[in-house]
């Protein structure tokens, strides 16, 4: 039987169209908000179509020396094209990236995770140093 775990792929996102891109500082203050912003398609641009397309993006921070990550956000994607008219006809497309402003007290490991509706589930991890 197959674990959650187990259906998450991962690769270089320069290379791979549905690596999530983590975009934040390096190292931070103690408390100081600053902005995280995930992607998708930053080299090699994934297609936003009615039928191949993001659904979502998670977004988790793993403090160092703590068993368990927890969650920053959840960024749903709903508009694709679709319209009475037909497939990609719409009015509007949501794009795949979204930005979360944070806080944290501890150096840790920023974990994104995205879902793309023909090719699965994806993820990328980014180490964040407080000093």
């Amino acid at each position: 039987m197959a674990k959650i775990g187990e259906l998450y792929q991962t690769a270089d996102w320069k290379l791979e169209k549905h690596v999530p891109v983590i975009e934040c500082p390096d190292s931070v203050g103690a408390e100081e908000v600053f902005d995280v912003k995930v992607s998708l398609g930053k080299e090699v641009a994934h297609p936003n179509t009615t039928e191949h397309h993001i659904r979502w993006i998670r977004l988790f921070f793993k403090p160092d020396n703590d068993k368990f990550a927890y969650e920053v956000g959840s960024y749903e994607f709903a508009a694709h094209g679709e319209a009475v008219a037909g497939a990609n006809q719409g009015p509007v497309y949501a794009h795949h990236s979204a930005v979360a402003g944070v806080k944290i007290k501890t150096s840790g490991t920023l974990l994104a995770t995205a879902l793309c509706n023909i090719h699965g589930l994806w993820e990328a991890a980014k180490p964040i140093k407080v000093g």
